[in-house]
């Protein structure tokens, strides 16, 4: 999964500016549907014959990396590396669902306790798979101020009573983008 681009641009406190950003515009169309951005572990399962076979996780390029140009990419997770416990804990509720989806690799989100300081509350690790059954968001503005009102305001869908991180948009033909509360100047 690439990154998904955020759908404005960034002014130099790279907090957003009210400038789509260039490929974006379907979203300012209308088109495609909306999701709630998940704030967790960004991560990758294979599943094979009905079995999660490979667990993946994101990897950010160093500064560094990044001046010479190193894309984010996944690394294998690991069952016995400590860092990789929770993450393998989330992936475990996921097995019983598993059985249902045709081979293929999947995107989702690691949450719950121990991932990310847990921003939802959640009382149990789960994965949430990006593109299977998402909860869409109805009448999601489309503009720079309607979308900084709402996200402000924005309840969880997965964990009421709390904070959405933000918005997904997702194009018929795969495409995606977002915009994060936290992305818009204070």
């Amino acid at each position: 999964m690439n990154k998904i681009e955020t759908i404005f641009d960034r002014g130099d406190d790279f907090r957003v500016i009210n400038k789509p950003r260039a490929g974006t515009e379907w979203v300012f169309a209308g088109e495609g549907i909306a999701t709630e951005k998940i704030d967790g572990t960004n991560i990758r399962v294979t599943v094979e014959h009905g079995s999660i076979t490979k667990v993946e996780k994101r990897r950010n390029p160093t500064r560094e990396e990044k001046s010479k140009g190193v894309e984010p990419g996944y690394v294998d997770a690991h069952r016995d590396d400590p860092a990789d416990k929770h993450i393998f804990k989330a992936v475990n509720g996921l097995q019983q669902d598993i059985g249902i989806l045709p081979d293929g690799i999947y995107p989702c989100e690691a949450v719950g306790p121990k991932i990310q300081g847990n921003p939802l509350n959640l009382a149990i690790p789960t994965c949430y798979m990006f593109t299977i059954y998402p909860k869409t968001v109805p009448d999601v503005p489309r503009t720079y101020e309607g979308l900084k009102t709402f996200l402000a305001n924005f309840a969880s869908l997965y964990s009421p009573g709390n904070k959405a991180e933000g918005i997904v948009f997702h194009h018929p033909d795969g495409r995606m983008a977002k915009i994060k509360a936290k992305d818009y100047p204070r």
